[in-house]
């Protein structure tokens, strides 16, 4: 079977992940609860049962990390990942972590988990990297990318189950595909726009009271309200227009799945702010149509445009 990893939680990746090093390296392998972790997902010391082989295991200190995304077809040769110049990366990151657990005596071999494509050519190179800047010899460092991951479950059915690969229990997740087109439309019409009247469109319901029945925090509603509240005539306006139906169905098919996919999957104990922020990190990091610089801020006025127009939040009663 195949798992849509992009759809787990960073938290069921790390659960996943920790259970996969319990396989290869032993019982004594400890996960870490969230929060700042100091470059480590999990940790074990002794000697592994199985990696790299049973013949020649590593023996020592060993610590793993997990990194997830929930974008499409991610690759560990992308610049976010590596780059020789970058210093903006996940590499880039990791590696003061691993110098640090190095120093400290925490760290003699490292695994790097993701759910990502693992290119040999960029396998090597960030092998390479670590080596030379970390000061661990090459096979002391270890790589793991999406069919890695694919073989240990497929070798392993059980831990599927332990770590709770079930889509009943998958966080928040929606499809960028239409919205997409909703916000490529826009942009491409949004020379035809009237200029934003002085009046803002009057809501259905006060704002203050859907932000109050939706738990939006007034900092938040504030923030969204000053930089948006001014598009929503426009987008009103072109989403009315007789020629825009099919944006339209587009508009109205994103709302349903919003809407359905945030009543099924909200916790009680988040505030929305937290659900449109998560929205908007789902949505840039699966479309790169979205993530442009020139249609990033379009995006976030469309949602803006939903909860505005009680399209999705609960409505003032509920």
């Amino acid at each position: 079977m195949k798992y849509a990893y992009e759809d787990l939680s960073p938290e069921q990746f790390e659960t996943l992940v920790v259970l996969i090093c319990k396989v290869l390296l032993g019982a004594g392998v400890q996960g870490f609860a969230k929060g700042p972790d100091g470059g480590r997902d999990a940790k074990f010391v002794g000697t592994a049962e199985l990696f790299p082989s049973t013949a020649s295991p590593w023996s020592g200190p060993v610590i793993a990390q997990a990194k997830h995304t929930n974008g499409y077809n991610k690759s560990f040769g992308e610049s976010d990942v590596f780059s020789a110049t970058g210093t903006n990366t996940i590499i880039a990151e990791e590696t003061p972590r691993i110098v640090a657990l190095r120093a400290a005596g925490e760290l003699d071999f490292y695994m790097l988990f993701s759910n990502r494509r693992l290119p040999a050519d960029a396998a090597a190179r960030i092998r390479a990297h670590l080596s030379s800047t970390c000061g661990l010899p090459q096979a002391s460092i270890a790589l793991f990318g999406i069919d890695d991951l694919d073989l240990f479950l497929k070798a392993n059915p059980g831990i599927a189950t332990l770590a709770d690969l079930d889509p009943v229990d998958s966080p928040l997740i929606v499809s960028p595909d239409e919205l997409a087109e909703v916000v490529t439309a826009l942009a491409n019409n949004k020379d035809h726009f009237s200029d934003a009247v002085d009046t803002p469109p009057v809501p259905r319901i006060s704002y203050e009271a859907k932000n109050a029945a939706n738990n939006l925090t007034e900092e938040y509603a504030k923030a969204l309200r000053k930089r948006y509240l001014k598009d929503t005539a426009q987008i009103r306006s072109f989403l009315a227009a007789p020629e825009n139906e099919d944006i339209l169905r587009a508009y109205e098919s994103v709302v349903e799945e919003f809407e359905l996919a945030i009543i099924a999957k909200r916790k009680d104990h988040q505030t929305f702010d937290a659900v449109m922020e998560h929205l908007f990190a789902l949505l840039f990091g699966r479309d790169p149509i979205l993530r442009q610089r020139p249609h990033k801020r379009l995006t976030r006025a469309v949602l803006f445009y939903m909860y505005w127009n009680c399209d999705i939040g609960r409505e003032a009663d509920a």
